[in-house]
């Protein structure tokens, strides 16, 4: 399939409207992003973020880092998301990790506690050019739940956390580091 012909990622559905819900509260306060910054250059500001390549065996882990970047980028407001065809950058990836792991083992000897680990391998490139602002670099994150929980975490609660670190790190490297 032509990149072109993809599936605009930008589409919203109930899971991306459910994402924003959860990333909203950790991007209020950060006051450093601003639509007025003057930092960006005005010939990159349309932006396509691709569905990520997923090479993790959890299902629709790249759609759902995908989305939650658009919907951070869009509550920043920075960098207008846009589909490829009228984009000036592309935002593109790869999901390359996926793992839980024993966190902590109870004094009879039980596991209580994983960690979901998520790593995510970008690129920002201008179209026009082909120049990478940035490629090839890995953003990951983490989260915690506890198998006996009685305040209700799961390995999903986990898998969300790490994603919305995730998602906040990558907003802060396109809209602000370069």
């Amino acid at each position: 399939m032509q990149r072109g012909s993809r599936p605009a990622a930008a589409a919203w559905s109930l899971g991306s409207l459910l994402g924003l819900c959860v990333l909203l509260p950790l991007l209020g306060g950060c006051g450093v992003y601003s639509a007025t910054s003057g930092r960006i250059d005005q010939s990159i500001r349309r932006v396509s973020v691709e569905y990520f390549e997923n090479r993790t065996p959890e299902a629709d882990l790249g759609i759902e880092l995908a989305e939650l970047v658009i919907a951070a980028l869009q509550v920043d407001n920075t960098l207008r998301v846009v589909d490829y065809q009228t984009a000036d950058s592309i935002i593109e990836g790869t999901v390359t990790r996926y793992h839980l792991r024993q966190a902590s083992i109870s004094p009879e000897q039980q596991v209580d506690e994983f960690q979901g680990q998520i790593a995510l391998e970008l690129s920002f490139r201008v179209k026009a050019t082909d120049k990478f602002l940035f490629e090839k670099r890995t953003f990951s994150g983490v989260g915690n739940y506890f198998l006996d929980d009685t305040d209700g975490t799961s390995e999903e609660t986990a898998k969300r956390e790490a994603i919305n670190e995730i998602a906040k790190s990558v907003l802060a490297q396109v809209v602000e580091d370069w």
